[in-house]
């Protein structure tokens, strides 16, 4: 049985940053963990970065002014320092909105969906493999508290403390599954990709169902969703809560959908608090009769649908690369992704590639891949091709 470091050290002032980022430096392997506040305010602030090695555990408190996570930016950059993670893709966007850029991703979560593993949860993974439980109470808590809770404190650095066994033992197992190759392409992919968080509610785009909805109808639901978005925004940030504790997704469809009149209809939709119903009910009734009588008055927009050169074979080649990849998965006994993952799928059916040289050029395809389906992609692309090709 491995051991594993004991206790924690606290880095809360830039002199603890520079030692302790000496000794991570010394290390091939290192544990990556953060936790953010964001279930407890409007924008989102990274309150811990939680590094760990076999002998220690650092707790990086990147809420005091002294400590500044750029000063770990030259061995989180470093390719040849393996960088364990768990789940990396939100830490990634925190990290690169710090200014930190991450190379040598291993993201043991990623890799344990790949091998098809049934529990992919970090628990899961540190008792099966390790026999270790790890407490799970805290996963919503509030780490911008100062001085944090002692269990919360151990919750943290629980995080990191097991990660680099598991990634090792994560890693040999993707090396015998023979997919290891993918695998690192994926994480490479994920560091590439990762961008600073963009604006809070910025991407928020209503999830509303066409099916029964005249053009009109979907038109008014769109707009009552929109504008209760922007409406949720502002009562967020006024109290430095998440938007989602104002109108979550889910309630913000069911009042598009269903433009209640009343205080007590409004009460009855799925997923309003009445809190809000409280505070805010009138202005949420008045957007909904002031976008009703704009489409009385026909001033809705009712041209939603994004203009473009129509590719008539696009779904087949979605339809023939989904039953390529599931074909190529069961001959090698691996699961679907690591044949093609859905990025690669999506490049696929949107620019396929002429021959075997071009499609060489796409971005984390990969030798392997090349090697094994090249040809026969190639192959099937050419069934359907773009139109004007």
């Amino acid at each position: 049985m491995p051991t594993f470091p004991q206790g924690a050290l606290d880095v809360v002032d830039r002199a603890g940053e520079e030692a302790a980022t000496r000794m991570l430096e010394a290390s091939p392997e290192v544990a990556v963990d953060l936790e953010a506040d964001a279930m407890h305010a409007f924008r989102a602030r990274l309150c811990f970065l939680q590094l760990g090695t076999d002998t220690d555990i650092f707790l990086f408190d990147t809420l005091q002014p002294g400590v500044d996570p750029r000063l770990l930016s030259p061995m989180m950059e470093d390719p040849g320092r393996t960088k364990y993670f768990h789940a990396a893709q939100g830490d990634l966007q925190f990290l690169a909105e710090a200014g930190v850029r991450v190379r040598g991703l291993f993201d043991t979560h990623r890799a344990v969906t790949l091998l098809g593993w049934p529990k992919v949860g970090l628990a899961d993974l540190a008792r099966e493999r390790l026999g270790v439980e790890l407490p799970k109470e805290h996963q919503q808590s509030d780490f911008s508290l100062r001085p944090l809770p002692e269990g919360m404190r151990d919750y943290i650095a629980n995080d990191v403390r097991y990660l680099c066994e598991l990634g090792r033992q994560v890693r040999d197992a993707c090396r015998e599954a023979d997919i290891l190759e993918e695998v690192l392409l994926d994480c490479e992919r994920m560091c590439a990709e990762a961008e600073a968080r963009p604006e809070t509610g910025a991407e928020y785009k209503p999830k509303l169902s066409k099916s029964g909805l005249s053009t009109t109808q979907y038109a008014l639901a769109h707009a009552i969703a929109q504008g209760l978005h922007k409406l949720r925004l502002e009562w967020a940030e006024k109290d430095n809560v998440p938007m989602g504790r104002m109108l979550s997704n889910m309630a913000i469809t069911d009042l598009a959908l269903k433009q209640p009149d009343t205080h007590k209809d409004l009460a009855r939709a799925a997923g309003v608090r009445g809190a809000v119903v409280r505070a805010h009910g009138d202005d949420i009734l008045a957007l909904i009769r002031d976008n009703q009588q704009k489409a009385t008055r026909g001033e809705l927009d009712l041209d939603r649908e994004p203009k473009g050169p129509r590719d008539p074979h696009r779904r087949k080649r979605e339809d023939a690369l989904k039953a390529f990849r599931v074909e190529q998965a069961t001959a090698r006994k691996v699961t679907p992704s690591v044949v093609l993952t859905n990025p690669l799928m999506d490049a696929l059916a949107s620019k396929p590639p002429a021959d075997v040289a071009e499609l060489s050029q796409l971005p984390y395809f990969g030798e392997k891949r090349i090697k094994l389906y090249g040809d026969k992609l190639i192959a099937l692309l050419k069934l359907f091709p773009v139109p004007g090709s």
